[in-house]
């Protein structure tokens, strides 16, 4: 996978990936039909990062918004040893191959339960019931502040809120590298990102990986 971020050297993305575990069976497939059909899936040092995260902090209650045909889901379920995710896809027809796929992904490992919700994230949202100790955006980057204002007050204390692509290839760090179609993408992410640093009950921490990740914790009290 070309490394389009441009945020990290492609010499050290490249030996990153060296150092991953080999993809096989289910999600090798995945990810082979995502790349033959132009599908964006998370970068497999994010991929890892989320496996790492699944293991340390054990959610039992996962939402996704941004399922796409399903990968990110899948790698999360397969991180976990029981669970429940909830997991959005705007686009109907992308939605019907992650349909598949979970059907697929729940023939051989049913301990975690995915449901995948059809339609726009913050009318998916509204009808879901919290709490929920992770979760995940990755899905309309100019949306990101709307889907953090549905999903915020579903995420228990002590929970996880993981957005991806944060950086957006480089540009959100730099006036000068921002092509003309993508300014109010870059603007909105901005003030998304200055939103979950300045958060009163959130610690985030952005970091250099992929195309950017932002992860923040939702503490227990304002200022705690």
């Amino acid at each position: 996978m070309e490394n389009e971020a441009k945020i990290v050297y492609p010499a050290t993305t490249a030996y990153v990936r060296t150092l991953l575990p080999k993809s096989e069976g289910y999600l090798l497939r995945l990810e082979e039909e995502a790349h033959r059909d132009g599908v964006p899936i998370i970068q497999p040092e994010v991929a890892q990062y989320m496996r790492v995260l699944m293991q340390l902090h054990r959610p039992t209650r996962i939402l996704e918004i941004g399922a796409a045909t399903g990968y990110s889901a899948s790698v999360m379920a397969l991180s976990l040893p029981a669970g429940e995710i909830d997991t959005i896809e705007l686009n109907a027809e992308t939605a019907r191959i992650a349909a598949e796929h979970f059907e697929e992904l729940a023939t051989f490992h049913p301990e975690v339960s995915v449901r995948l919700h059809v339609g726009p994230a913050e009318a998916v949202i509204s009808d879901l019931k919290g709490p929920y100790d992770f979760v995940f955006i990755d899905a309309a980057k100019a949306h990101y502040s709307a889907f953090f204002e549905g999903a915020y007050p579903l995420v228990r204390p002590g929970g996880l809120i993981v957005s991806d692509n944060v950086l957006f290839r480089g540009m959100i760090t730099d006036d000068a590298l921002i092509l003309p179609k993508y300014k109010t993408i870059v603007k909105r992410m901005r003030q998304y990102l200055e939103m979950i640093s300045e958060h009163s009950r959130l610690t985030t921490s952005i970091l250099s990986i992929g195309d950017g990740v932002a992860l923040s914790y939702k503490r227990e009290a304002d200022g705690a």
